[in-house]
């Protein structure tokens, strides 16, 4: 029902269709494929839009991958950039590639959407699973990407209602801080 709404939502204040498409290939990192399935069937559903024909899409190009990946990457964590990359390769050296590849260049990197957009996405996905510890880094991130505070908390707004309160609560304050050590 919220997925449907939301889809319905996109299309009466005319939303571009790359945009909405860009949101929900990218949810597969943040909210899970079978989720995904489900908001891609129900926006093919609500909007008419066909899907994109397979020739449409790039050729797989780990390279390129791996490049857009880790300037993406570093755009978003800044100077945590290193001490992430070795925290995670501490973790399994296949999760620390995974993130690089899939994650920051196969889809954070895609065009349709500018960075800014996509760490707005990524924080509202965080905030609705009440995942902190990546919702910390990814309000960096935005910041990171060129986003203002004061739109980060529009962000955060923008989801009341919607989300549990008290994880939109706990994510209010987490800004704060977050802005209070960028200043």
């Amino acid at each position: 029902m919220e997925v449907r709404a939301a889809c319905t939502d996109c299309l009466e204040a005319k939303v571009p269709v790359v945009w909405v498409e860009e949101m929900i290939l990218q949810s597969y990192l943040f909210a899970g494929f079978p989720r995904t399935l489900n908001a891609a069937r129900e926006w093919r559903r609500i909007s008419g839009v066909a899907a994109p024909s397979a020739e449409e899409l790039p050729a797989p190009d780990l390279d390129r991958w791996r490049e857009q990946g880790e300037a993406t990457c570093a755009t978003v964590y800044g100077k945590f950039y290193e001490k992430l990359r070795h925290n995670i390769a501490l973790l399994h050296p296949a999760l620390d590639e995974w993130m690089i590849v899939e994650g920051y260049g196969k889809i954070l990197s895609r065009p349709g959407l500018d960075l800014v957009v996509r760490e707005f996405c990524v924080i509202a996905a965080c905030v609705a699973a009440g995942q902190d510890r990546q919702l910390h880094s990814h309000l960096h991130g935005a910041l990171n990407a060129g986003a203002t505070a004061s739109e980060v908390a529009e962000v955060l707004e923008a989801l009341s209602g919607v989300v549990d309160p008290g994880y939109l609560q706990r994510s209010r304050m987490l800004l704060a801080r977050v802005v209070g050590k960028s200043v």
